[in-house]
């Protein structure tokens, strides 16, 4: 029983909850605030999930990191919703429609979740080369410990740099209200199944989704050799730009972090504010056996 379960969380976790959502705002008409609760109910079974089968029980005692993580998805999601209210004003000053309305509301969902996973996986890989991009997605690699709720933990203006790059090109064609209040939920599942501390074994599914196994190595503390995993649904981005990895090599509290900056801030004002300040650096470790090897 336990073998099923971690080998249908992930995509029942996702399926479920967007399946849901497109349902309710899509077809039935209802409500995108109702999806507010809707994520905190995926986040508490995560929670729950995450005791139950923990991937490295370390992951789940707080660092003191709670109360910040809290406030960092209360901002971001924040501004999400007051982004997705603010659709209509796009769509009155766009005059022209190029999405493909005529489709399903299914179908939209999907083009939007392809769609927007391309673009934000560009501004992730470019923010590991352009030094003032890393200035803020730093606020994002500073964490010591991987569970879902912390997949939602951004600095605002690097959810905004990725909101420009994978949402505004849909809503600029026309990406109707529904569809991208869908996505914003989607998007904010995605994350914490990336970050989860769940034993998820999705099998052949892990190999094309982005879900945690993979995306913790992309959380190494060791310098360049966590430039790989960048996509956030899918991992065909990082093949064709030749960063996805995978190592037998169960990652611990020790291999997370920034390697060149073990004291970066963990209080929210603190990571506010870093980006914007000359913080020590410290020569950055070596990876240990196991993870010295090549993206491949």
């Amino acid at each position: 029983m336990k073998r099923w379960w971690l080998a249908v969380y992930a995509p029942g976790m996702l399926l479920g909850c967007v399946g849901m959502a497109t349902w309710w705002v899509g077809y039935a008409a209802g409500s995108a605030l109702w999806l507010l609760p809707g994520l905190v109910l995926a986040i508490a079974l995560s929670w729950l999930a995450e005791r139950c089968w923990p991937y490295d029980p370390a992951f789940n005692a707080p660092q003191g990191d709670a109360g910040r993580d809290a406030v960092h998805a209360l901002v971001n999601e924040g501004l999400n919703l007051l982004a997705i209210g603010a659709i209509p004003l796009v769509a009155a000053w766009v005059p022209w429609q190029l999405w493909p309305t005529h489709w399903s509301v299914v179908a939209q969902v999907v083009l939007a979740i392809v769609a927007a996973d391309l673009g934000i996986t560009l501004v992730h890989y470019a923010s590991h080369r352009w030094a003032w991009l890393w200035r803020l997605h730093a606020v994002h690699h500073s964490v010591t410990r991987m569970y879902g709720f912390n997949g939602l933990m951004k600095h605002p203006l690097h959810q905004t740099a990725e909101a420009l790059g994978g949402v505004l090109p849909l809503l600029l064609l026309g990406m109707p209200y529904p569809v991208a209040a869908v996505l914003a939920f989607a998007i904010a599942i995605q994350l914490l199944l990336q970050h989860s501390n769940v034993d998820m074994r999705p099998g052949w599914l892990g190999k094309v989704m982005a879900w945690a196994p993979l995306h913790r190595f992309h959380h190494m503390r060791y310098g360049k050799a966590g430039d790989v995993n960048f996509g956030l649904f899918l991992t065909v981005w990082d093949h064709l730009l030749g960063t996805a990895f995978d190592a037998d090599y169960r990652m611990r509290v020790d291999d997370l972090g920034i390697g060149s900056q073990p004291a970066y801030p963990r209080d929210y004002l603190g990571q506010l504010l870093a980006p914007f300040r000359a913080l020590p650096h410290v020569p950055e470790p070596p990876p240990p056996p196991g993870l010295d090897q090549s993206p491949r």
